[in-house]
């Protein structure tokens, strides 16, 4: 569960935040993953790691996202956290060092559930930098990512363990499924693209 992301005034905005209900929100997504993902060095490793837990409605978007991802079967990407093999508090840090052995300087994408104000509760958000998984329920774990992706499933501010158990399981696998095509959709265009500026600098 984490923190909502923090807009600073008079900035450009470095996050895109949308309502599932938007029609245009797939594309609104795919175009700021590009954004960012051209940041990304051409053809580096891509890790996604989904996080959260299946015992928990609200908490589960993270590992929902990743079991969607995992029915591609594609090689684009490398994918920690599923509702089979859930990446949470308790393994975390391990799976990110084990992530840091195995691929090097890899471009993370982390996803997580977060509770927000009630306006926003059905938003899909996308930003630039690293998302704090476990601020929304006082935790101290570390950070993920380069970029990040978040739904809103629920308010925040109160009873948090609370809200998060008795989260609608509908919402939540609406924005799940939002986000995995999305986020395929968008790195399969990245890759395309960085296979054809590749064979252009031959």
């Amino acid at each position: 569960m984490t923190h909502p992301s923090d807009f600073i005034p008079g900035q450009e905005p470095l996050s895109l935040k949308i309502s599932h209900t938007d029609p245009g929100i797939q594309s609104a997504i795919i175009h700021r993953l590009l954004f960012h993902l051209h940041q990304a060095r051409s053809l580096q490793n891509i890790v996604i790691i989904c996080i959260g837990t299946d015992r928990s409605t609200g908490d589960c978007l993270g590992p929902l996202v990743g079991t969607h991802l995992s029915r591609y079967k594609s090689p684009l990407f490398n994918l920690y956290g599923t509702l089979d093999e859930p990446v949470h508090a308790m393994n975390l840090q391990t799976t990110l060092n084990g992530i840091h052995d195995r691929y090097e300087q890899p471009y993370i994408i982390g996803i997580d559930a977060c509770l927000g104000q009630t306006s926003s509760v059905g938003c899909i958000q996308v930003a630039e930098g690293p998302l704090k998984p476990g601020a929304g329920v006082n935790k101290e774990l570390p950070p993920v990512g380069d970029i990040h992706l978040t739904g809103i499933v629920n308010v925040g501010g109160f009873m948090e363990y609370f809200v998060l158990q008795n989260t609608r399981l509908n919402l939540v696998m609406k924005l799940s499924d939002i986000i995995a095509s999305s986020l395929y959709s968008a790195i399969r265009e990245w890759h395309y693209r960085s296979v054809l500026l590749a064979a252009q600098e031959q």
